[in-house]
């Protein structure tokens, strides 16, 4: 797995690099080598932060935590994506052993008019089912998740009702 460690307004140590290593260490069983992560160590509020971003499979495993030190927020983040990887396991095991990896291409920026659009993202879109995009959705921990639905072969959006329910929107397209 290729790991890329970030410093947020600070200045990562060696040794602290060195452990986010030997920590996602215990995650290499379930990528290959094409898989990518992203390691962002920021302090919030007098509080240590860790949060880990893993690309690989075309699916993003993301855990974020707070802590009295980095060691500890490293040591749950590893703890949350080996339970999000454990917990879809029967989902993800023909994404994992494919081999094939793509990441998103996310490009932060402003519009022209900064008023209204505060942040723009691009990705790429992968086939999927309805079942797989609330799975991504629910690894993110995002509230709704765009995807390219493969039974109806267009763009769809899953998102979580405030029942705790799924709901899904499926464009009709006028002509």
């Amino acid at each position: 797995m290729k790991i890329t460690i970030v410093g947020r307004q600070m200045n990562v140590w060696d040794s602290t690099k060195e452990m986010a290593e030997k920590k996602l260490a215990k995650l290499d069983k379930y990528f290959g080598s094409e898989a990518s992560a992203t390691v962002t160590f920021s302090c919030k509020r007098e509080r240590d932060s860790v949060e880990i971003t893993i690309h690989g499979a075309n699916t993003i495993f993301r855990a974020e935590v707070e802590d009295t030190s980095f060691q500890n927020a490293m040591d749950r983040c590893v703890e949350i994506i080996d339970r999000q990887i454990r917990k879809n396991k029967t989902r993800l095991e023909k994404r994992l052993k494919e081999g094939e990896f793509t990441f998103p291409d996310f490009d932060e920026g402003l519009d022209e008019d900064p008023e209204f659009i505060v942040r723009t993202k691009e990705f790429e879109l992968f086939p999927m089912s309805v079942e797989e995009a609330i799975m991504q959705m629910n690894l993110l921990g995002h509230q709704f998740f765009v995807f390219f639905n493969d039974a109806t072969d267009s763009i769809s959006v899953v998102y979580t009702r405030k029942d705790g329910s799924y709901g899904l929107i499926n464009p009709i397209i006028y002509k």
